[in-house]
């Protein structure tokens, strides 16, 4: 809590600011430069008369005169003011009400000071925005990490290496973004309500239409209604929007957050390998300015081709079960039981070998690779491999032991989807509640007849993964418990 006696001084010092007739929340700003644009343009513009503005960040009165420093988004500049320079009143004005956290419109002329430094000679100023609660400074701020997610702004005030993070997260979305449109994908915007969620295995919110008066979920993916476009006539496709997963947060997983899915007709899975080995390159580079990254004490390069790793003889090297024979759940529970990995009773074939997979296999990839051919059971919305029907086209990035995007030659057949639909019902009827559900209206549009397809997603999880840090600290505003 606040204290009481801070408080008061703070709303005396803005009602003396308002006595003198200043407006301390003015709706205008005179500001003509940048305090970066007058520090790079300084020998240009020295002697000149400009106005700067900013949130003051130190204060350095010193009888007569006195110093501060203000900052704006492009970086800081120190300013001088003496009684010399402006009325005395509006210079106590000032030193005696100014405080660090508020922000302020400056005008003045750029001189250098004895000391060489680049500076404001302020001859008049006014208050944009007094605060009335102290903030933290960047040297004796906010220590703990739970309070500075809760406050993000508080930590963005305080931290420039907070800012500096999603200045790259803006790179991160704006490379695949100008990727996708360079090789000729529409970017659409597609519904967040679903009267069906689908495209993934994951348990959704839900939530309720009054104007329709029915109830929606939130969507757990972009696919579906992407895959209905390619019904409808476009080639390449994509989105970037926000997905919600009702599960639980862990330093990879979090319930919302930005996603990125493309689909292109008449691609197949290599021609999708070779495509996204190189979105990944320059996302990386950009993002990063270099090829080698770290992760959990790993370093991963980008750099070299990422190899393909079939996921059955991973599989059969990590617990010695041949996935190409007929494998029941209970020899699957069994070895989970041998290896001491957990798992829920209800869980089908699939979801045990994703889950001993994970415990395993993924725990051995660390350098970039492309792990294909998984498994049918856990691959709901991939064609079959014609070679072995017990496999899927699909690929999956995997580094540092994450999963870092999901790819599929895209299942088309009406007839097959509807089939794994059903066995999806099956395990959400048996008690998995992320086991996908039956979409009747995206059925029926791939009665209507969708080409042979490439999808492709990932998440912000990959931005997270180059940075090094976990998905929820790479989010600007993530989702916290309150406070009691």
């Amino acid at each position: 809590m606040i204290r009481e006696d801070i408080q008061q001084t703070k709303l005396e010092k803005l009602a003396r600011i308002r006595e003198y007739g200043m407006d301390p929340y003015p709706e205008k700003s005179e500001r003509n430069f940048r305090n970066a644009n007058a520090s790079e343009k300084f020998e240009e513009f020295a002697g000149r008369v400009i106005t700067l503005a900013g949130r003051v960040r130190s204060m350095r009165p010193m009888g007569g005169s006195a110093f501060a420093n203000i900052e704006d988004e492009s970086g800081k500049m120190q300013l001088f003011l003496n009684k010399a320079n402006m009325p005395e009143e509006l210079f106590l004005l000032f030193t005696k009400n100014v405080e660090l956290g508020d922000f302020v419109q400056v005008t003045g002329e750029l001189f250098l000071t004895k000391t060489e430094e680049k500076s404001l000679k302020v001859i008049d100023w006014k208050m944009l925005s007094k605060n009335i609660r102290p903030i933290p400074t960047e040297h004796f701020g906010i220590k703990d990490e739970e309070e500075l997610l809760r406050k993000r702004y508080l930590d963005l005030m305080t931290n420039p290496e907070t800012r500096e993070l999603f200045r790259k997260k803006n790179v991160f979305w704006q490379t695949i973004r100008t990727y996708l449109a360079s090789a000729g994908f529409l970017e659409v915007q597609n519904p967040v309500f679903e009267h069906t969620p689908g495209g993934a295995d994951a348990e959704p919110f839900t939530t309720h239409h009054n104007a329709l008066d029915q109830d929606f979920y939130m969507r757990i993916s972009l696919e579906l209604a992407l895959k209905r476009l390619l019904v409808g006539g476009y080639e390449k496709v994509f989105e970037i929007g926000r997905v919600f997963r009702n599960e639980g947060i862990d330093r990879h997983h979090l319930q919302e957050y930005d996603a990125m899915e493309f689909y292109a007709a008449y691609w197949d899975l290599q021609k999708g390998i070779e495509f996204s080995e190189n979105l990944y390159k320059e996302v990386v580079k950009n993002v990063t300015g270099a090829m080698i990254t770290q992760y959990e004490g790993a370093t991963i390069d980008w750099s070299k081709k990422f190899p393909v790793v079939d996921y059955f003889d991973a599989f059969k090297k990590e617990t010695g079960i041949d996935l190409s024979e007929d494998v029941s759940v209970e020899t699957l529970m069994a070895k989970a039981n041998e290896l001491g990995i957990k798992y829920e009773k209800s869980y089908g074939k699939g979801r045990m070998i994703d889950t001993v997979y994970k415990k395993t296999v993924r725990q051995k990839m660390i350098q970039p690779c492309f792990l294909v051919g998984h498994p049918i059971e856990v691959s709901p919305l991939a064609k079959k491999d014609p070679n072995n029907p017990k496999k899927v086209l699909r690929f999956q990035v995997v580094a540092g032991k994450a999963e870092l995007c999901n790819a599929f030659a895209e299942l088309n057949d009406p007839i097959d989807q509807k089939a794994r639909f059903e066995e999806q019902m099956k395990l959400r009827e048996a008690g998995d509640s992320e086991a996908q559900m039956i979409d009747d209206d995206f059925l029926e549009a791939l009665e209507y007849g969708m080409p042979n397809a490439f999808g492709f997603g990932l998440s912000e999880r990959f931005f997270s993964f180059i940075l090094d840090k976990s998905v929820r600290e790479c989010v600007i505003f993530p989702g916290m418990k309150s406070k009691e």
